[in-house]
C-alpha cells in the first residue's frame, strides 16, 4: 500500500452500529495480495435502497445490475470487490455479477434482484466467478466486521480508509447516518466518482430517498474532481432500514426530513472532501470558489474548468502563483466571462481584479499561502449572483508513478 497521504485526517472516526446492518470482509484473493479485498453487508427485511451512478457510456456490469436492482426500491445485501472492476467484460462479467447475487440470495434467503454488487479495479479482466463465490462463502460464515475493516476492504491505490457520521432528530427519534467510500484515481464528478455507501436506520420512502441522495450527490461527490476521468464504476448507493422507528419520511412536509438531508449531505460531503484529500500523488487540497456568475450551473462548469487545468494543477503543486493560469482556465471553460470584470483571489489576497494585476500587490502572502496544504482559489466574474465550490488537488510526479504502474 503506498504511503498514507498527508492531507489525510488524523485517524479513523468513530461510528456507531447501524441497526438492521450487518458487516463482514474475506478474502476472494482478486488479486495477488495479502488483504481482505470482498466487503459483503447484509440488511434487515424492509430496507430502502437509493442510488446514483456513471454517466459513463461504457459501464460495467455492476452498475447496470444495480441501476435495475434500484427500479425496485428494497435491498437485503451488498457485496463490494476489491482489485478487479469487472468492466468492459462482456458476457462473462454479466456472469460474473449474476453468479454473485445468485449466490447470496441463497445463502440469506432473499431474491437475486435483492442483492446489490459493485466492483472496483482494473478494468478489462473478468472477474473470477469461483473466487467471487468462494470469497462470499467466507464472508457468510466470518465474524461480525468493523466499519474501519469494511472501508479498508474496499480500497484500491487509497493510502487510507474514508468514512463519516451525522446524525438527525427525526420528531423525537434520533437517526445515525453513515458512510463509507473508496476513491484516489480516475475522479471526475460526472454524477458519483468513485464506489460510496451509506447507511441509516432511518425509516424513509425509496423515492424520498433517492431525491435526497440526488440532492446530496449534487452538492458533494459532484463537486470534486482528482484528474478529470470519470469511472466506469462509480456507484454510490444509500440503504435505509427503517430500525430507528421514526414515522416514514415520504416528503420535506415531514417531521425530521430537512434535519435528515442536512446529515446526509454532510456524510456525502465529507466524504467527497476525502476523496480529493487522498488524490493520487496530492500533496495540496485546493478549493475553488466561483461568484459573479450569471447562473449557478455556469459558476460550476468555471470551477471545474480550473480544477480540472493541469496547468493550474501543476503551478499549486510548484506553489507557483501563477494567475494568468487561472484567467486562461476561466476563459476556455465555455461560460459568460467578460475579461475587464474579472477578479481573482488567492487565499486572503487579491491578486487581479477588473481584468487587470492589483497594482503593486504584494506576492509574499500569497506565496507563503501556497506552502500550506490547504489552498483557496477565488474567482469573481462580475456578471451576476451564481456561485459554485469544487473540491481538487495538485498534480504531482506521484500521479504519474502510481498510474504508470497501476497494473503490476
Amino acid at each position: 500500500m503506498s504511503t498514507r497521504s498527508p492531507l489525510a485526517p488524523a485517524g479513523f472516526p468513530a461510528l456507531p452500529a447501524i441497526r438492521g446492518v450487518r458487516l463482514a470482509v474475506a478474502r476472494a484473493r482478486y488479486k495477488a495480495w495479502d488483504r481482505c479485498d470482498l466487503t459483503f453487508v447484509t440488511l434487515d427485511e424492509g430496507t430502502a435502497v437509493a442510488g446514483v451512478t456513471t454517466q459513463s457510456r461504457c459501464p460495467s456490469p455492476e452498475v447496470e445490475w444495480c441501476r435495475a436492482a434500484l427500479t425496485l426500491g428494497r435491498a437485503r445485501a451488498l457485496v463490494v470487490n476489491a482489485g478487479n472492476s469487472n468492466a468492459f467484460t462482456g458476457h462473462r462479467g454479466r456472469a460474473a455479477v449474476e453468479a454473485i447475487a445468485a449466490r447470496v440470495a441463497g445463502g440469506i434467503g432473499c431474491q437475486p434482484s435483492d442483492v446489490f454488487v459493485a466492483s472496483t479495479g482494473v478494468i478489462g479482466v473478468p472477474l473470477p466467478i469461483d473466487r467471487a463465490e468462494a470469497g462470499i462463502d467466507a464472508a457468510l460464515a466470518a465474524p461480525e466486521a468493523t466499519w474501519e475493516e469494511a472501508a479498508a476492504t474496499i480500497m484500491t491505490t487509497d493510502t487510507f480508509p474514508k468514512a463519516a457520521v451525522a446524525r438527525a432528530s427525526l420528531g423525537g427519534t434520533t437517526a445515525s447516518v453513515v458512510g463509507i467510500v473508496k476513491g484516489s484515481g480516475m475522479i471526475a464528478p460526472d454524477m458519483a466518482t468513485m464506489l460510496g455507501f451509506v447507511f441509516t436506520d432511518a425509516a424513509i420512502d425509496p423515492a424520498f430517498l433517492q431525491t435526497m441522495l440526488a440532492e446530496a450527490n449534487r452538492r458533494s461527490f459532484s463537486c470534486i474532481t482528482v484528474d478529470s476521468d470519470t469511472s466506469t464504476s462509480d456507484t454510490v448507493l444509500a440503504f435505509a432500514t427503517g430500525r430507528a422507528g421514526n414515522a416514514p419520511l415520504a416528503s420535506f412536509d415531514d417531521a425530521g426530513a430537512d434535519a435528515f438531508q442536512a446529515a446526509l449531505t454532510d456524510v456525502c460531503t465529507q466524504l467527497a472532501q476525502q476523496v480529493v484529500r487522498d488524490g493520487e500523488g496530492a500533496t495540496k487540497f485546493v478549493t475553488v470558489t466561483v461568484t459573479g456568475a450569471t447562473a449557478d450551473a455556469s459558476a460550476h462548469r468555471i470551477a471545474l474548468s480550473i480544477a480540472n487545468s493541469p496547468l493550474v494543477k501543476t503551478a499549486i503543486a510548484g506553489e507557483d502563483a501563477n494567475w494568468g493560469r487561472v484567467v486562461m482556465a476561466v476563459g476556455k471553460a465555455g461560460e459568460p466571462a467578460e475579461r475587464d470584470r474579472l477578479g481573482i483571489m488567492f487565499g486572503a489576497t487579491q491578486v487581479a481584479r477588473d481584468g487587470l494585476a492589483v497594482e503593486g500587490y504584494d506576492e509574499a502572502p500569497v506565496a507563503a499561502h501556497l506552502k500550506g496544504s490547504e489552498i483557496d482559489i477565488g474567482v469573481d466574474l462580475g456578471l451576476g449572483e451564481g456561485r459554485a465550490t469544487v473540491w481538487t488537488c495538485d498534480l504531482t510526479h506521484g500521479y504519474i508513478s502510481i498510474n504508470a504502474d497501476y497494473r503490476s
